[in-house]
C-alpha cells in the first residue's frame, strides 16, 4: 500500500514550488534528486534552450529485474498555468484547495506525486518490475511544447500512461484531437474617421465580417473552433488599418482538422480581397491527434489495473491535449489517465486526497500489469 501522509505531504510540497510554463527549474532539480534517490538513472534534455525556458525535460530511467516485460512510460508534466505564484495549499476535511488568489496545481502535481509515491513502494517493497521510463516534462501548457521539442533518442518505451486528465481515478482517455493554432494579420488603410471614413479600409471591419461567416464553436462532437484574442485600432477617429486575430482549431479527426483549418484561412484570405484589404496567415500545427483502440494492449492494461485498484474503468474521448498526442506521434502507444483534480484552470482547483491515493493504486496495479507481460507480447499488437 501507497503511504498515504507520505504522498499527501509531498503533493503539498509540490505544489508550493512556482512552476510556471517555461519556468520550471526550480521544481524540476527536487525532481532530479528525488528520482536519484529512487536509484533511477537521470538526465535533462535541451528543450529549454529551444522554447526559451529555463528547463529541459527531466527525464528517469529504472532498471527492472524482468527483462523480458516492456519498458514502461510514466509521464506528467511540471508546469502549471497562472496564476500559480506562491500557492497555498489548504486541505479540509480530505478536500485540498488553494488559499483562493491562485490556482492549486494539481494540473499536473496530481500526476507528479502519484508516480513518484508508486516507485518508492516497488523499491520498498521489492515488487517484480520491469524496465520503468518516467518523463516529467516542461511546457505542455500552451501548445505541448516541452514534449514536442522533446529529445526522441532518449525515448525507450515500448506504451506508457500520461496522468494528465481531470475526473475521478479510473477514466481512461483513449483519443484526443489535434490542433493548429491559426495567427492572422489584416491590413487595412488608415484615415480620419470623421473627415473621410470613405477612403479607408478599417482592418476590423475585415475581421469581424470574415469572423461572422465561420461556424465558430462546436461544429460536431470532435471538432471546434474559436477565436481567441483580436488586437488592433489606435483610438476612435482613426479607420483601423491593421489587426491581428489568434484562433483555433482542432478535431479528433485529421481530414476534418485539416479541412477546418483551411476553410477558416480561406475565409479570412478571401473576404480581406474582396474588401480591398490584405491577410497574412501563419498555420501551425501544435500537435496531432491520436486514437487508441479499446483492444489495444495499453487500453487493455489500464483496464486490469483499474478493476486491481478497486476503481471502475471508463473509456473516454477529450477535447483537449497533452503529452500523450506527441508521445503516440513518436510511436510509442500512450493513454492519459483521470487523477481525481476538479475545476482545473482556475482558482477554484480542487482535489480530494483520496484520489491522490487512487491514483498512486492505480500507478502501481499498472507497474505490475506491464510486468506479466512481454515485449513480444506488446510488439504483436
Amino acid at each position: 500500500m501507497p503511504n498515504q501522509s507520505r504522498l499527501i505531504a509531498e503533493f503539498l510540497e509540490l505544489v508550493k514550488i512556482d512552476s510556471p510554463t517555461r519556468k520550471e527549474r526550480q521544481v524540476a532539480e527536487i525532481l532530479k534528486d528525488r528520482l536519484l534517490g529512487l536509484g533511477m538513472e537521470v538526465s535533462e534534455d535541451q528543450t529549454g534552450d529551444l522554447i526559451g525556458g529555463n528547463c529541459g525535460n527531466i527525464f528517469g530511467y529504472l532498471k527492472g529485474n524482468l527483462p523480458e516485460a516492456p519498458v514502461l512510460l510514466l509521464s506528467a508534466h511540471m508546469d502549471t498555468v497562472e496564476p500559480c505564484l506562491n500557492i497555498e495549499p489548504v486541505s479540509q476535511e480530505g478536500i485540498i484547495t488553494s488559499a483562493g488568489a491562485t490556482i492549486l496545481g494539481a494540473d499536473d502535481k496530481s500526476g507528479i506525486a502519484p508516480i513518484l509515491e508508486a516507485l518508492r513502494v516497488v523499491k520498498e517493497k521489492e515488487i517484480p518490475h520491469g524496465d520503468i521510463q518516467v518523463i516529467f516534462s516542461v511546457a505542455e501548457e500552451g501548445g505541448l511544447n516541452g514534449s514536442r521539442n522533446l529529445d526522441q533518442s532518449r525515448l525507450k518505451a515500448n506504451y506508457g500512461f500520461v496522468l494528465d486528465s481531470g475526473g475521478a481515478p479510473g477514466r481512461i482517455i483513449l483519443e484526443a484531437p489535434g490542433q493548429d493554432r491559426i495567427n492572422v494579420a489584416i491590413k487595412g488603410k488608415a484615415s480620419h474617421a470623421g473627415i473621410a471614413p470613405e477612403e479607408g479600409i478599417s482592418a476590423i471591419v475585415v475581421a469581424a465580417k470574415a469572423i461572422a461567416q465561420m461556424t465558430i464553436g462546436r461544429l460536431d462532437e470532435e471538432t471546434t473552433s474559436n477565436i481567441g484574442t483580436i488586437q488592433g485600432g489606435l483610438a476612435t477617429n482613426i479607420v483601423a488599418e491593421n489587426v491581428t486575430i489568434a484562433c483555433e482549431s482542432r478535431s479528433r479527426d485529421l481530414t476534418k482538422l485539416e479541412r477546418l483549418t483551411a476553410q477558416m484561412c480561406e475565409t479570412f484570405r478571401q473576404t480581406a480581397e474582396e474588401m480591398g484589404a490584405k491577410a497574412e496567415i501563419k498555420v501551425q500545427r501544435l500537435y496531432t491527434p491520436f486514437k487508441l483502440s479499446r483492444e489495444s494492449e495499453v487500453a487493455l492494461l489500464a483496464v486490469q489495473a483499474a478493476q486491481a485498484a478497486g476503481l471502475h474503468p471508463e473509456f473516454l474521448a477529450t477535447g483537449g491535449g497533452s503529452d500523450a498526442n506527441n508521445y503516440n506521434q513518436y510511436g510509442i502507444p500512450c493513454a492519459v489517465l483521470s487523477t481525481g483534480m476538479q475545476k482545473l484552470h482556475t482558482t477554484e482547483e480542487y482535489i480530494q486526497e483520496k484520489d491522490l491515493l487512487r491514483t498512486t493504486e492505480l500507478v502501481l496495479e499498472i507497474i505490475k500489469a506491464a510486468a506479466l507481460k512481454t515485449k513480444d507480447e506488446i510488439l504483436k499488437k
